[in-house]
């Protein structure tokens, strides 16, 4: 029997997570993939993307044009809530599996359910990676049965924050900020709106447990801390669970955590391996 030819990906956005993305692809890290095109709706920065890899994927012109491509099985969003919108159906009508990273827009349930029903109706996937937060597994056991309640707490710098509509929409001075200070504590399907490039571990949490109105969610930003801190604590019949990570952020994105495109490369590598470890 020959070799099964390598997993053809597709990547829309091609930033700080999706760079990581494309460079562990194209270093074999990622298993048995092969990065076939890449999309940024600005070009010059899926251009910047291929000069860095050894093996070169063609740019594409439009997003329609990747998502077409026959040549392409998998296709990574690596861009924004705003790009799963408008995609996320798109890829997965045209017989092609998805991986989510701005996992926000996934709590909007209308779109939820009409990316549901239309892998459903493709026999697709759509992949979640658990991103920079750890415990989803036990999360996900935890809610087969009932569960008390879910709260994640979320720490971090002021420059995490720049460019959050929540700091737009208050005027909140960053610079200002000497001591820790609460931002926001209440249901995940608000934070997601808020804060939609920091928090996206609270959907991501949100859709393993309870869902997005009883997940509980505190936002804290704090002048004295370096790393991006999670913890989480889960009660339910179960017992009671409880994780702390503390993550860096990428030097050139600080509202993202490394470790985050990091979940993103293990999630493709068991996508493409034929034994499956973990919940």
């Amino acid at each position: 029997m020959g070799r099964r030819r390598k997993i053809g990906v597709g990547l829309i956005g091609c930033g700080s997570i999706g760079t990581v993305i494309a460079k562990a692809i194209d270093g074999g890290k990622a298993g048995e993939l092969e990065l076939v095109a890449v999309y940024d709706i600005v070009r010059e920065h899926a251009e910047r993307l291929v000069k860095s890899l050894s093996k070169k994927p063609m740019i594409a012109e439009t997003s329609g044009d990747l998502i077409r491509r026959r040549d392409i099985d998998l296709i990574v969003e690596a861009a924004s809530q705003d790009a799963v919108r408008e995609y996320a159906v798109k890829v997965l009508r045209e017989g092609k599996d998805l991986m989510v990273m701005s996992t926000g827009a996934l709590l909007d349930e209308n779109l939820y359910q009409e990316v549901l029903n239309m892998a459903r109706r493709m026999g697709r996937k759509v992949y979640v990676p658990s991103g920079a937060v750890v415990g989803l597994d036990n999360v996900k056991s935890a809610a087969l049965e009932e569960i008390e309640s879910v709260t994640l707490t979320t720490r971090k710098p002021p420059v995490s924050f720049e460019g959050a509509p929540f700091i737009k929409e208050r005027g909140v001075d960053l610079t200002s900020i000497r001591e820790p200070k609460v931002l926001y504590e209440g249901p995940a399907r608000e934070a997601v709106k808020l804060f939609p490039r920091n928090v996206n571990v609270a959907a991501s949490l949100s859709l393993a447990g309870v869902g997005a109105d009883r997940t509980w969610v505190k936002i804290i930003v704090d002048p004295n801390v370096k790393g991006i801190t999670h913890e989480v604590r889960v009660k339910g019949a179960f017992g009671e669970l409880m994780t702390k990570t503390v993550n860096r952020p990428f030097p050139d994105n600080p509202k993202t955590s490394y470790i985050a495109a990091l979940s993103a490369i293990a999630t493709l590598k068991k996508v493409s391996e034929n034994i499956d470890i973990g919940t």
